[in-house]
């Protein structure tokens, strides 16, 4: 999966999470010389993306995982950003 349909899957997937489905975007981004997901949602909404202990953004980075493989063979990681 290329980097931009999985970067798309992640932010259809975060809308139907949160409150404020308009305020989501994602894009490409780098976390200490790695490629990642950056999630931007609303600061309200960060708590429902990121969930009780973390389960929700855990959850994301399974799919994100199962999409692109994994972060040591040229997956992406994921990052939550308001």
């Amino acid at each position: 999966m290329s980097e931009d349909r999985a970067t798309d899957m992640v932010a259809r997937i975060a809308r139907a999470m949160v409150e404020h489905p308009e305020e989501v975007s994602a894009s490409v981004g780098e976390d200490r010389g790695e490629p990642c997901v950056d999630l931007y949602v609303a600061e309200t909404d960060r708590g429902q993306v990121i969930g009780r202990g973390g389960r929700g953004a855990h959850a994301l980075r399974t799919l994100l995982r199962a999409a692109t493989g994994p972060r040591s063979a040229g997956g992406l990681g994921l990052r939550v950003v308001d």
